[in-house]
Order: C-alpha cells, then structure tokens, then sequence
C-alpha cells in the first residue's frame, strides 16, 4: 500500500523530516531526542495494517542501564498515537565483565545481548564513531495491528539519555531507511 525508502526525496505527509546521505543511501532522519510522524491517506478497506520500519541506530546507544547518566535509551513506535513499541538498544561491545545489554526484540525491560535481531552490524558510526566499523546496526522492526480507518498516522520517536555531552546528537541518534505499510482484511 506504502513504501518509501526515501530514494526519491518524497517526504509529503511528514512532520519534523529531514533526509541525509549515509554511505551512498538517503535516509530520514538523523534525530536525536525528537519524533518524526507521518500520516498515511487514502488506505483502502482492510481490518489488519502491518507497518515494516528499516531503523539505523548510530554510535553510542547504551540500551538498557538505569544509571541517570547513560541510559536507558529508549526508540519507540506509536500507531495512530497508541504505542506498539518500546524498546531500548545498544551498540556496545560486550566484554566479560562489561555489557550493556538492550531490550530489542523484546520491549523493554528485557536483557537481551547487544545488536540482538540486526539485520547488518558491520557499518560504521555516523559522527562520534564515524571512524569506526560496528557502531551503526541495521534493525527490521515490524508490528501488525487491528485498524480499520482510512488513515493511518505512525510516530517513530526516542528518549535518549547523555549527560555531560557538548553533542549529544554526535553521541547517539538513529535514522530511518524505509517505510513499508501493508493493509490487509484478516478473517
């Protein structure tokens, strides 16, 4: 029914959008602390709407750690303003006697390893670990839900938790490489 991976700069319907170019690919975002909706017209009649996000998490997510200096770092996804997703992740190597474990796949607050259901691992950061491989994961999110309007409005957003950090938005930000939204009439 929808799909944009951004490729033709089509941002209609979109609030608080912006694109970027990372390694070759134009990507919504980056953000950081900030939500990005759009709102998806004319759907035609179906029960059932699977919405597919293809989510880049960049530098230095902590995932789940409470600390009230590094985290958690929260990325949520809300359909028609309900939230179908609340999840942390982390970009942290793991050694052992150090890992900050994440929630993704799960909600939070599971404690599940670093990079955990990623799709790619092995980019680089976007700014603080730019010079370096691992620090951008590649996540296929996808959540089903019942929904019968003919719109569809979907909010993709974080909380990100820095102290101490003259950029932030250099620390940890994620971006987004494709939007699919497939509407189905399930019996």
């Amino acid at each position: 029914m929808y799909s944009n991976n951004f490729g033709t700069l089509d941002l209609r319907n979109f609030d608080n959008a912006r694109l970027f170019i990372f390694y070759g690919d134009t990507l919504l975002g980056f953000f950081h602390n900030e939500e990005t909706t759009v709102i998806i017209p004319d759907l035609p009649g179906h029960n059932t709407v699977k919405v597919e996000i293809e989510l880049l998490v960049h530098d230095s997510w902590d995932g789940n750690p409470d600390d009230g200096f590094n985290g958690p770092d929260f990325w949520y996804m809300k359909l028609d303003d309900e939230e179908v997703l609340r999840t942390t992740f982390s970009n942290s190597p793991c050694e052992s006697l150090f890992c900050l474990r994440q929630s993704y796949p799960n909600d939070y607050f599971r404690q599940n390893f670093p990079k955990t259901g990623a799709i790619q691992t092995n980019l680089p950061g976007l700014c603080l670990f730019g010079a370096f491989q691992n620090y951008t994961t590649k996540y296929r999110i996808s959540r089903t839900i019942k929904h019968y309007g003919n719109s569809l409005k979907i909010s993709l957003g974080d909380e990100l938790f820095q102290l101490d950090n003259p950029n932030p938005a250099c620390d940890e930000s994620w971006s987004v490489g494709k939007i699919e939204v497939t509407t189905m009439v399930v019996i």
